[in-house]
């Protein structure tokens, strides 16, 4: 199936919607919310909120549904619906709990180093600004392409490319930071 096939798809799906189709709702659901839910989790960094925000991103598209047209960015006009509800969590809640549960459940079954360097890489996006992290999420995490970035954040793919290189330069330095404090606190283990 081509782009353009996956386009028409979107375009007969949302018509059937609009005529109140229940089996067009739930393959869109089924089709989005992974990808959806995935941006939302990696945004707040807790999978019961994630949930949350994926719950209420279709619900805010589903309540516009009937001004909505479609023009083949359904994708993106999802991802920008979820951004908008993420920004507005962290606006509301500044102190999300550092444990996760799901860090918890697979620290069982992970090796440890494995479970620490996954907290280590989320503490470090939470520390970039919002508007740096929000472009690593969605070209690393949702493998959006950066024009597809422009598109969602609406912002130029110039700023897309600016923000995208500003931000991998922060990473390393604040990863090589941490690799730097590992090794030195191994040091003083010994």
């Amino acid at each position: 199936m081509g782009k353009e096939d996956f386009v028409n798809a979107d375009f007969l799906m949302i018509q059937r919607m609009k005529q109140g189709d229940e089996a067009s709702f739930d393959a869109f659901v089924r089709k989005y919310y992974g990808e959806i839910l995935n941006y939302c989790h990696y945004r707040c960094f807790d999978r019961n909120y994630a949930e949350d925000l994926a719950q209420e991103t279709f619900l805010h598209f589903f309540a516009k549904l009937s001004d909505y047209h479609d023009r083949g960015k359904t994708k993106n006009y999802l991802y920008t619906i979820a951004g908008n509800l993420c920004r507005d969590f962290y606006r509301k809640k500044k102190d999300i709990p550092a444990e996760h549960e799901d860090l918890e459940q697979s620290a069982v079954s992970a090796p440890m180093d494995r479970v620490l360097d996954q907290i280590v890489v989320e503490e470090t996006i939470k520390s970039l600004p919002p508007e740096f992290a929000e472009v690593i999420i969605l070209y690393y995490f949702q493998d959006l392409k950066m024009r597809e970035i422009a598109d969602v954040l609406q912002v130029k793919l110039s700023l897309v490319k600016y923000r995208l290189k500003r931000a991998k330069k922060i990473l390393e330095q604040r990863m090589g930071e941490e690799d730097a404090y590992e090794s030195q606190r191994a040091t003083y283990d010994l």
